[in-house]
Formats: structure tokens, sequence, C-alpha cells
């Protein structure tokens, strides 16, 4: 499991496990690795921290 300790430093400890994500349109999907079913959209335009991205 990814820890964000210490806090404040502004980054993530390993990998944020059974996710991965996508971009669609400029905006950034997060998805279930084991289900597949979307979990969230990210409209800012940029991607999740520690999530491994799809091709």
């Amino acid at each position: 499991m990814a820890v964000n300790k210490p806090t404040g430093d502004g980054r993530r400890i390993g990998a944020v496990r059974q996710r991965s994500q996508f971009e669609h349109n400029g905006v950034y999907f997060k998805r279930n690795a084991t289900t597949g079913q979307i979990m969230s959209g990210k409209k800012d335009g940029t991607p999740y921290k520690g999530v491994r991205r799809e091709d």
C-alpha cells in the first residue's frame, strides 16, 4: 500500500496497488485493476500521483 509519510513533502512512497489510469480527451480516469470498473475522473489535465498508466 502506498503511504504519504512524511506529510507535507508532496510525494507518495510506493505505488497505489490494484489501480491503473488512462487518458481520454484530456481527462484522466482511474480504473480498478481487478474488476475493470472506472472509479473516478480528473478534469484538470494532470495524472494521478502514484497510479500506473495504461497504454
